[in-house]
């Protein structure tokens, strides 16, 4: 099983999904996703995984979203693209395992997809 986290360390969620992936016995892949922003075709297969529009991988409320003028009417190739060149943007974390993906939002929804 390959099971990755897009892990911000200063994001408590993150934090949280992480401490408990390792409680239950998993050892993910960390991806510090600011540091390493996904690609374009990267966060559209995570929304695939996921079954989501991406605007529901977004923090609309970050000050880059509206700054961007993007709302949740903006085109999907327009949301993709602002997240791939502003990883702020994207909503943490995200669990990937075997095709699989979940936004630990709360924590506990990531165990659905192991």
């Amino acid at each position: 099983m390959t099971l990755t986290i897009w892990h911000n360390p200063r994001c408590s969620k993150s934090r949280q999904t992480l401490a408990l992936l390792e409680e239950n016995g998993h050892a993910p892949k960390v991806r510090r996703y600011l540091e390493e922003a996904p690609s374009e075709a990267e966060l559209r297969a995570a929304a695939a995984a996921q079954g989501l529009a991406p605007i529901a991988m977004m923090r609309p409320n970050e000050p880059e979203f509206k700054a961007a003028r993007l709302s949740k009417d903006s085109p999907e190739d327009a949301l993709f693209a602002a997240m791939a060149h502003m990883p702020k943007l994207i909503e943490r974390p995200i669990v990937f395992v075997n095709g699989k993906a979940a936004i630990g939002r709360p924590p506990e929804a990531v165990l659905e997809v192991i």
